[in-house]
């Protein structure tokens, strides 16, 4: 089965809240995956809020043409609820689904 992300929410400055293919949902943070000049753009949390999900690619793309590959996505460890609100602070969650 190819991994695929189906939902996906903004909801800090670098997570994501994630719903794959094989029904796990988890948020992760993805600064460990903001290396290289494609990603520089993505440390700014006013930019990463552009994400958008790909729907032929099955992930999260933003507006540069960066994306994370589903698998590394799902790799990543989930964050707990209030660790992103305590020490990231809180932005406003941008929600989207397959489009």
């Amino acid at each position: 089965m190819i991994l695929r992300v189906c939902e996906a929410r903004v909801c800090g400055p670098h997570s994501l809240q994630l719903t794959f293919s094989d029904g796990t949902a988890k948020q992760v943070d993805v600064s460990p995956l903001l290396e290289g000049p494609i990603f520089e753009p993505l440390r700014d949390p006013a930019y990463f809020a552009c994400a958008t999900l790909d729907a032929t690619c099955g992930t999260v793309v933003w507006p540069n043409g960066a994306d994370f590959a589903p698998e590394a996505l799902h790799d990543l460890e989930a964050e707990t609820v209030s660790e992103s609100a305590a020490s990231r602070g809180v932005m406003s969650a941008v929600s989207f689904g397959e489009r």
